[in-house]
């Protein structure tokens, strides 16, 4: 091939990496600074592009062509810095605070309530920017024709960086911006108005994040899809680079978008998941990223988690009404009501699983899903392919997922904090482009059909009682797995790594094999599920699957065990019944996670314990008190 084309293509990539760069440029400064993981990073980046449509479509006939172009530019920019700034001042400021997991959930929120913004304002169609003035034809390369605005593309990522740089450091608030990267607290501590700081960061990301989304109009239509297809790069990007390195982020965006660029020509299967396989890759070479620094906190508890202790009277009658209550059922409800909870039940079972490693071990994973679907592929490919029953199916495909997650986690536990998430979040995706794409195996996107439950279980009735009991034992292992040494020995790495590493604790181990725990029962999940539906498809393995089972944890509260369970069931039967009455479910569900994370951070569970249902624990405490006062009167009165 023509070394000449080898280097188009190399252009090519050049300017992909100076659009990846702009978005994973603001996505770091934020995450320096803040110690926020910003979801809503790119809804920043199609707001821009939105309102760079509008703008050049209001001031090219005012202005003339040029000037109305290039100035709606950073006008746009700078509105979607502006609207960085209010969710900055309305939201972040009050869960500053809050453990990174909730902050991530909130501006998920935000992303789901702007995906309807931008629908009601703008329309569900593509809408097509004009082209770039003064660029709109192209040059001739060494024989190839290679676009004039790409060249400008390639430039902008060298001037934003040089530009950072100077900013950084050759300002005063520059300084403070790379000192509080270093150690914020610090930085308060020296009298240094931390809001504010934090409200001129998230300017200057929204801002960078804007500029990409509007330089990229006249390259890409806007569609109410942008944020969800280059959030998950701009992560990766940010996370290769080392979070919170601006450096770091250009490096990393010059090697995906090559990489992608020549991968395309050589495996054009590759290039949907190989900007995770790289991440994936320098995250086990390399934990903090390329030019990060390795993470110093050693303690990921979430605030408010209480002692374990055994279930009180009130508690005990409540389980076993539950119990009572979900076997008569059946009595009562029809079809469709069988098939809603027991979709309820394998929810419920997600969601406990996931609260498995993340409440008592401090793990937060994004990428749960890649172990729900690995059973669900497990049943069905055994079923399918094999001829199994779906007795054998039951049986076998958890174990799959299982060691799908041992796999994994022998990679995953060797981290902490984001860089844990994150690879958690690579292995998941790693998962679900081999199902999307292995089309002979797995069916690709249109995914297996006809996988139904044997003969003595095709009966609804039947099979809502199985899965009542194969669902229930599974939460019933990990909820006595959470009460066991094991389950201890996992919180006390969470609280204090140091102190369980000084009494001999080999608390990696201890992760790895909780980890594994957690996959195998979501991956039974999963195979019930399959049976229920009687189909799969690679949706089971994506991402807003994870983000629904931490939804779900969340809403039940994670600092409590039975929290899952209920957030479970809440969430499912929300998402079912009362979503889908509403053209804008987004944004109610958007709202009702802001609600959740700034309004009841214990979940619901937590609400009812603390508000409703606080006797059992305060009786324990009552009586444990008054035995500890008569042994002591008993002691004080004795002869001597």
């Amino acid at each position: 091939m023509d070394p000449a084309f080898f280097f188009i293509q190399f252009l090519s990539g050049l300017a992909s990496a100076s659009n990846l760069f702009l978005i994973a440029c603001g996505l770091t400064i934020i995450f320096g600074v803040t110690r926020i993981v910003n979801f809503a990073h790119g809804s920043f980046y199609m707001l821009g592009a939105y309102l760079a449509y509008t703008l050049t479509a209001q001031l090219m006939p005012i202005l003339g062509d040029v000037v109305g172009f290039w100035l709606a530019i950073p006008l746009a920019a700078a509105a979607v810095g502006l609207l960085a700034v209010l969710m900055e001042l309305l939201l972040l400021r009050r869960i500053y605070h809050s453990h990174e997991l909730f902050q991530l959930l909130a501006t998920f929120g935000v992303v789901l309530i702007v995906q309807d913004l931008v629908q009601t304002v703008w329309g569900p169609e593509e809408l097509f920017g004009p082209r770039a003035p003064g660029f709109t034809s192209f040059v001739v390369i060494f024989g190839f024709r290679f676009p004039e605005y790409q060249l400008v593309l390639i430039a902008a990522g060298p001037l934003v960086l040089g530009a950072i740089w100077l900013l950084f450091n050759r300002t005063r608030w520059g300084n403070l911006v790379r000192a509080a990267t270093q150690d914020r607290e610090m930085v308060g501590a020296l009298g240094v108005n931390q809001a504010r700081l934090f409200t001129g960061v998230l300017f200057l990301g929204g801002f960078l994040a804007g500029l990409a989304g509007a330089l990229q109009l006249p390259v890409e239509p806007a569609n109410p899809f942008m944020d969800v297809n280059i959030i998950a790069e701009a992560f990766v990007v940010t996370v290769i680079g080392g979070m919170g390195n601006v450096l770091g982020a250009f490096l990393a965006a010059l090697i995906i978008a090559q990489l992608q660029a020549f991968g395309i020509l050589v495996f054009p299967q590759i290039t949907l998941v190989l900007p995770f396989l790289v991440m994936a890759l320098v995250l086990v070479v390399r934990p903090w990223g390329l030019l990060g620094k390795p993470e110093t906190t050693t303690s990921h508890g979430f605030a408010g988690d209480r002692p374990l202790r055994p279930l009180g009277r009130t508690q005990q009658l409540l389980i076993a009404g539950t119990v009572a209550i979900l076997l008569l059922l059946p009595l009562v409800l029809g079809e469709y009501g069988q098939k809603l909870a027991l979709e309820v039940f394998v929810y419920a079972l997600l969601a406990f699983s996931l609260n498995f490693i993340m409440g008592a071990g401090g793990m937060v994973s994004f990428g749960h899903a890649a172990y729900f679907g690995l059973g669900g592929y497990g049943a069905a490919l055994l079923v399918h392919h094999l001829g199994f029953g779906m007795e054998i199916a039951l049986l076998a495909a958890p174990l799959f997922a299982g060691l799908g997650a041992l796999l994994f986690g022998w990679f995953v536990v060797r981290l902490s904090g984001v860089y844990f998430a994150m690879l958690t979040l690579a292995f998941a995706q790693i998962v679900w482009s081999t199902a999307f794409q292995w089309v002979e195996l797995t069916g690709g996107d249109n995914g297996m059909i006809g996988i139904w439950p044997s003969d003595w279980a095709s009966d609804r009735t039947v099979y809502y009682y199985l899965s009542l009991l194969v669902c229930g034992a599974a939460i019933a292992f990990l909820w006595r797995a959470s009460h066991a040494p094991f389950g201890y020995t996992l919180r006390a790495g969470r609280d204090s790594t140091l102190r369980a590493d000084a009494i001999g604790i080999d608390l990696k181990r201890h992760q790895w094999l909780a980890f594994a725990l957690a996959g195998t029962c979501a991956g039974v999940a999963g195979s019930v599920f399959v049976f229920s539906k009687g189909n799969i498809d690679p949706g089971s393995l994506a991402i807003p699957t994870s983000v629904d089972a931490l939804v779900m944890v969340l809403l039940g509260g994670i600092q409590t065990l039975t929290g899952p369970l209920v957030g479970g069931a809440v969430f499912h039967l929300l998402e079912a019944q009362i979503l889908p009455l509403t053209d804008y479910w987004r944004a109610l569900l958007g709202a009702a996670i802001l609600v959740l994370v700034i309004a009841f951070p214990m979940g619901i569970a937590g609400f009812l314990r603390d508000r409703l249902l606080p006797d059992d624990d305060q009786g324990d405490d009552q009586r444990e008190a008054a035995a500890r006062g008569a042994a002591e009167k008993g002691r004080a009165e004795a002869p001597t």
